[in-house]
């Protein structure tokens, strides 16, 4: 039975943070839904003896290793002889998979390179695995009492491989089941409290929290249960308890990463309701995540973006005077931002933001980072809120934008409170 696995990422584009491992992730999900737990993530630069340690390590406590990467035709593809020296096997060459490259190449009119001939090597007791997208096949082989698929490195080619193998191969008896809800308004520590002994570690489902740009997701995992039936209504009553402490802050349930964006268009959309933006700072930011929900337009107008004082003033109707007496990021300034774009642009709410997103142009009454949102709305006093936003500047501008959206999602729902990075300005 495979009730664990481990994951291995292989590449030095990887451990020099050129590119992103984004296979791990995907492997991890679709073992977790079939009810293997994932033991560990790890990742290996493109050296022979380090990789077979390697190998050897993450086959001897686990029933399934998924290796990613190093099975091209290059010196530095390194998965299949590191497998070989793990397993204590020879290399021999597959004459399908040998067959199976010399077609590729036949059928593109193309004369098979030399070294391609490489990618039909396996270990003696090991089986390739066709791969109908690539030259590259998969490799499978048991040892170590240990089941370990080798796949391609580039997803298209990956992915099509791994479930095809998991279908046909992989025996589970567990159930493991995954929820996540996502809030936004308080900081980690503060859901966390609020949570309390619903995270305690031994509970199932187990309930923990990842931050990641002010929103704050809560992941429930149920592994106790014998049917996912069974599962599903054991995390049903874990996400009744946890929305009961956490209140409105709670706002999607789903991992998707413009829910908050998609919530707050679906709720002025159901109220025939339409928003407009003026951007200083975030210079288009605000807008561009929210167009980047499909169908935006049914609820969205349009922004206005003022980066200029003069264009402010232009644009937004705000008064010459009150950014000389004010400078722009300022109550005064944000507030007329907001309702003169929500005048000019025709929209039932309108949110302004203005401030310093760095590196330079901060003030000890303004540091870098400080923040002006106002919320203008048809019938309705404007809310006007600094808040002193932490990270680089590429962080404040993109945390901005969710402050903004969050903004106007309590708004929507009938909820005031003081959210993350809130502050009283110094002046």
């Amino acid at each position: 039975m495979h009730r664990t696995a481990n994951i291995l990422a292989i590449g030095d584009e990887l451990i020099l943070g050129q590119r992103t491992d984004t296979n791990s992730a995907r492997i991890a999900a679709a073992l977790s839904e079939r009810g293997v737990r994932v033991l560990q993530h790890a990742t290996e630069d493109d050296d022979r003896q380090r990789l077979a340690l390697a190998i050897t390590r993450l086959t001897a406590d686990a029933d399934l290793l998924v290796i990613t990467g190093g099975l091209g035709p290059t010196a530095d593809d390194l998965t299949r002889q590191a497998l070989a020296d793990a397993a204590g096997e020879d290399l021999v060459t597959d004459d399908i998979a040998l067959s199976d490259l010399r077609a590729f190449y036949a059928a593109r009119n193309r004369p098979m390179p030399e070294t391609n001939t490489v990618q039909a090597l396996r270990p003696e007791s090991g089986e390739c695995l066709r791969n109908p997208n690539g030259t590259a096949p998969g490799l499978f082989i048991r040892f170590n009492e240990c089941d370990v698929l080798a796949l391609p490195g580039p997803p298209s080619e990956m992915l099509p491989i791994l479930h095809r193998e998991l279908e046909t191969r992989l025996r589970s008896d567990a159930v493991i089941a995954t929820r996540q809800l996502q809030t936004f308004g308080l900081g980690e520590s503060n859901v966390a409290e609020l949570l309390g002994d619903l995270m305690d570690r031994d509970r199932d489902p187990l309930v923990g929290t990842t931050a990641s740009g002010g929103i704050v997701s809560v992941r429930l995992r149920c592994e106790r249960e014998a049917t996912q039936d069974a599962a599903a209504r054991a995390l049903d009553n874990t996400e009744r308890l946890v929305r009961d402490r956490l209140g409105p802050i709670v706002f999607h349930t789903g991992p998707e990463d413009d829910a908050l964006a998609r919530t707050v268009l679906a709720e002025l959309e159901s109220r025939d309701q339409s928003l407009a933006t003026v951007e200083s700072c975030t210079a288009g930011g605000l807008g561009a995540r929210i167009t980047e929900v499909p169908g935006a337009s049914a609820a969205f107008v349009g922004g206005l973006i003022t980066y200029s004082n003069n264009l402010k003033t232009k644009l937004a109707h705000v008064p010459g005077a009150t950014l000389d007496a004010h400078g722009a990021v300022s109550r005064e300034v944000a507030v007329a931002m907001a309702e003169g774009g929500r005048e000019q642009l025709g929209s039932t709410h309108a949110l302004a933001v203005t401030g310093i997103a760095g590196p330079d142009g901060g003030s000890p009454d303004k540091p870098v980072g400080t923040v002006w949102i106002a919320l203008a709305s048809e019938g309705q006093a404007t809310d006007a809120r600094c808040f002193r936003i932490t990270g680089s500047r590429e962080q404040v501008r993109a945390r901005t934008a969710i402050v903004a959206l969050g903004m106007l999602r309590l708004r929507l729902a009938g909820h005031d409170m003081a959210l993350i990075w809130q502050a009283e300005p110094k002046s």
